[in-house]
């Protein structure tokens, strides 16, 4: 049985538009729990779409969603025109979907340079018959793959460290690292589960210029609690409270919207600016 897609059928909206992410209406419920309500987004390419909310506001079990890790019980995902149908993880190479988790997720034993190649393994052409027997083919392929790979860690910045292993290196770097990994295969959609966590402001303001610097090439869909950074990244912000969608807009339109202000402090204020001068939950 195939698992990946199945050509879209015309909704209230009609198919989505090719290169673009279109969650429509995705509930999910964990038991008695509904984690996601009816939530529906897009993301097309060349836009940066950020989704923020409280502390279990259902960004995890949404991102789990779109990467295949959770199946909604309700509502549809469609990507590049066509239906996601049962797509697990391990799908989205395939499927030029590229993401990132919230930790770097590298491998300690693999120098830096070869966890960025790995990253592009679904587009090895030698194949495993050819490595073992050391053939012409698989020593053009391993470079071709090599030079791929250096080309990422320099538009990440982290070229002068591509001999070294993960744990020997800050923090932040190891998280451009992963960063390096995801975008090495040139995806055409980029999932980012918090890739600020555990960076600081000037590392913050740093990765802020390089994801903006994806833009051209695909799009975005960056799930963060640093509201600082998603206001100064993303072109277009979900709310969710209590797996609710309670705003969509710019970020100018999502700091000035009272139900944003609620659903953060709990409480009404008068300050349009009160939301984004810090960190919120995650």
């Amino acid at each position: 049985m195939r698992r990946d897609v199945s050509p879209a059928r015309g909704g209230p909206d009609g198919p989505a538009a090719g290169g673009e992410l279109r969650v429509t209406d995705v509930t999910v419920s964990f038991g008695g729990l509904t984690a996601l309500e009816r939530v529906s987004l897009s993301v097309g390419t060349g836009e940066i779409v950020g989704v923020i909310g409280p502390n279990g506001a259902g960004k995890t079990t949404l991102f789990n969603v779109v990467c295949g890790f959770v199946r909604p019980g309700q509502g549809s995902l469609t990507w590049q025109g066509r239906r996601l149908r049962h797509h697990r993880p391990h799908d989205l190479a395939r499927l030029r979907i590229a993401r990132t988790l919230q930790g770097v997720g590298l491998w300690p034993g693999l120098t830096v340079l070869e966890n960025v190649m790995a990253g592009l393994h679904a587009q090895a052409r030698a194949g495993l018959a050819a490595a073992v027997l050391g053939l012409p083919r698989s020593s053009r392929d391993e470079a071709r793959l090599r030079e791929r790979a250096m080309a990422a860690l320099e538009e990440l910045r982290v070229c002068e460290v591509a001999d070294a292993l993960p744990g020997s290196l800050p923090y932040g770097t190891q998280k451009r690292v992963s960063l390096a990994r995801a975008v090495v295969s040139e995806p055409r959609l980029l999932l980012l589960d918090e890739p600020a966590s555990g960076l600081s402001a000037a590392e913050m303001d740093e990765l802020g210029g390089l994801i903006r610097g994806l833009r051209e090439r695909m799009g975005v869909l960056l799930v963060e609690h640093h509201m600082d950074l998603v206001m100064n990244v993303c072109d277009r912000i979900a709310v969710l409270n209590f797996g609710r969608v309670i705003c969509q807009g710019t970020p100018a339109e999502v700091r000035a919207d009272p139900a944003v202000a609620r659903a953060y402090l709990g409480e009404d204020v008068t300050k349009a600016g009160a939301v984004g001068q810090g960190g919120a939950g995650a």
